[in-house]
């Protein structure tokens, strides 16, 4: 097992030497202010046989998990996905997010699977409940598994933890404590402060590099806000709002582009947003329809859609100075309450370098596309802070307690015109039946008599 640990400071952040104390054995943090990054490494046999005869049936997987709580973001860790979990094959399946608000039941199955009865690896389980997004990747060509949690800002006081080197002296340990520096190169990123291996170090280490990275950040006034103008009806409209600092790009060939995960309960009209329509997309500002992927039946009630919803990509238009950016054309099937997770915005200048680093979007561009990610803002209408909306359809609601239209009043009154109808056809099924039964026989008799004269 290798242990990873980085510590990364903002610029405003103040940092003593006493706050890092490095021994044979292990290290000593103190009061650390900083964003956190834990990554553990596990080989094939490290792990339970039961997982390990999941994973040789992947050649790759990657599952990602984001919060619904706002955070920060700051390099290197600027990419984001929608709230909710993504699970990404890369040699079969597409992505298939799920809306999972937190992670009980993976830490529970990680406490009781994975650690046992080692109660440091169940403590370092718990954490994960704190965790801003997790990030699990295996690959198949060197049979490992990492972990990955990132939590953006530290508890109140700071981080105050020892980092220990395990007894058995099998597993590595690396410790970063690490700042953003200015790069010379907009397409890297450059780092600098202190490395250390514990237990092979006999001190903390200065260290200053730099890398390509496709992920940049902006500013923390980059924001946008999402909502859906009331009444929302059958058809609700979209309008994302930007911050004034982001109506206007960076660099004349970038671009703004929205990249939306819905769910089964909420369709769009994949003829309309792809229309070539200068009036509409003017209107709406929107440029075009760049991917879809996913459930786009326009007929099928929610119940027998199979699949989890759909993803959307939209390259949109900067709008005028004050004006709001607005996407038009969402519908929504019957339900009375849907969840929206709020679309990831970024912003995209071409002839860029990096690596793919397995998002859900990163392959719908070009491999040297460089991305700008805006800072998603919770609404302002009383939702708890948290990066989703929920969406009310105008059905008939079957309360117990909403007088005449109360749920046993609709089911007796439906059974009542079903058993009338059916009376109804009945009585004159029958009415038929014997007023031809009586012609009949008129017509027999008839045929006799004439016969016998």
């Amino acid at each position: 097992m290798r242990r990873r640990t980085t510590f990364l400071q903002r610029h405003d952040t103040s940092f003593e030497p006493h706050q890092a104390t490095l021994t044979s054995k292990s290290l000593s943090i103190r009061n650390l202010d900083a964003a956190r990054e834990d990554r553990v490494t596990f080989s094939f046999d490290e792990l339970p046989s039961e997982l390990t005869q999941v994973l040789k049936q992947c050649h790759q997987l990657h599952i990602r998990w984001t919060t619904e709580q706002p955070y920060d973001t700051l390099p290197p860790f600027s990419s984001r996905l929608t709230p909710g979990l993504h699970v990404l094959f890369t040699s079969s399946a597409p992505e298939r997010p799920t809306l999972l608000p937190n992670l009980h039941n993976f830490v529970g199955f990680v406490q009781g699977t994975v650690c046992a009865t080692n109660t440091e690896c169940r403590e370092r389980a718990a954490n994960l409940l704190s965790a801003d997004s997790i990030d699990i990747s295996y690959d198949g060509l060197s049979h490992t598994l990492t972990l990955l949690g990132l939590w953006s800002s530290s508890p109140e006081g700071g981080w105050t933890e020892k980092i220990e080197k395990h007894d058995a002296g099998t597993d590595k340990v690396e410790v970063g404590i690490l700042g953003c520096e200015k790069a010379a190169d907009p397409e890297e990123l450059k780092m600098g402060g202190l490395l250390a291996v514990v237990g092979e170090n006999e001190k903390l280490k200065p260290t200053l590099f730099s890398f390509p990275s496709r992920h940049h950040p902006l500013p923390s006034d980059a924001i946008y806000t999402v909502s859906f103008p009331e009444p929302t009806g059958m058809h609700p409209t979209m309008t994302i709002s930007l911050s004034q600092p982001l109506l206007k790009p960076p660099h004349d060939s970038c671009s703004l582009y929205s990249y939306l995960t819905l769910p089964s309960s909420i369709f769009g009209d994949k003829y309309q947003l792809s229309t070539t329509d200068p009036l509409f997309l003017q209107s709406h500002n929107l440029v075009s329809l760049r991917a879809v992927a996913g459930e786009t039946d326009l007929e099928a009630p929610d119940w027998v859609v199979p699949s989890w919803g759909s993803n959307w990509l939209f390259k949109l238009a900067t709008p005028p100075s004050g004006q709001s950016q607005k996407i038009l054309g969402m519908s929504q099937s019957r339900f009375t309450c849907g969840t929206f997770v709020l679309p990831s915005l970024v912003i995209a200048p071409p002839q860029s370098h990096g690596q793919l680093v397995n998002l859900s979007w990163e392959g719908l561009f070009d491999p040297q596309t460089m991305f700008y990610q805006l800072h998603p803002s919770p609404s302002k209408d009383g939702n708890g802070g948290r990066l989703v909306e929920e969406l009310r359809v105008p059905v008939l609601r079957l309360g117990r307690n909403n007088g005449v239209f109360s749920t046993k009043t609709i089911e007796l009154g439906t059974v009542m015109v079903i058993t009338l109808g059916l009376v109804w056809v009945l009585w004159k099924l029958g009415s038929v039946v014997r007023s031809s039964g009586t012609g009949v026989g008129e017509r027999r008799h008839q045929g006799k008599e004439k016969k016998d004269k």
